[in-house]
């Protein structure tokens, strides 16, 4: 039991394992805060350039590798389960938009596949709890867009964050 204070007391339960406090539970949330032209037919690496928070330095916002992160990366030092969301907002011309969360350069989840009319904005979101061991498991926002397009480049419209939920 901890006290705080006169008569506040907080009871802590046994536990074997990780006890997690909020210090070491890495979070962050970034956004893309300028456009993006997203290819043909292909996946693209989303520029998140911007950072609302980040509780534990393991986002990098820059596109080259800085230090063990790779380019628009989060790279948790903490092993555990997160949960990931990834909101992406484009522009293209009748076809379809799909966002995409990536685990060590590799597609791990696909959200939702938007048709989009020509010239319209339309947004995709991608979410799923993700397996982070804490040194070398990192992620990325990733889109699929059936034709070239732009990336809506402001906090409201693509957005990408993470927060532990529970230790390894």
């Amino acid at each position: 039991q901890l006290a705080s204070g006169t008569g506040n007391l907080v009871t802590i339960p046994s536990v074997t394992g990780t006890a997690m406090v909020s210090g070491n539970m890495p979070a962050f949330s970034a956004y893309q805060n300028s456009n993006q032209s997203y290819s043909s037919g292909v996946s693209t690496l989303i520029n998140f350039q911007a950072e609302n928070w980040d509780t534990a330095s393991c986002f990098n916002n820059t596109g080259s590798t800085v230090g063990s992160i790779p380019a628009y990366a989060f790279l948790p030092n903490v092993a555990g389960y997160y949960q990931v969301n990834l909101l992406v907002r484009a522009n293209n011309t009748n076809n379809e938009s799909q966002a995409a969360i990536y685990k060590n350069g590799s597609a791990w989840c696909n959200g939702s596949c938007i048709n989009i009319a020509s010239g319209t904005n339309a947004g995709s979101t991608a979410s799923s709890i993700v397996y982070l061991n804490g040194t070398t498991d990192y992620i990325q926002g990733y889109v699929y867009n059936g034709s070239a397009g732009t990336g809506s480049g402001n906090n409201q419209s693509t957005q990408f964050s993470a927060i532990m939920v529970r230790g390894a």
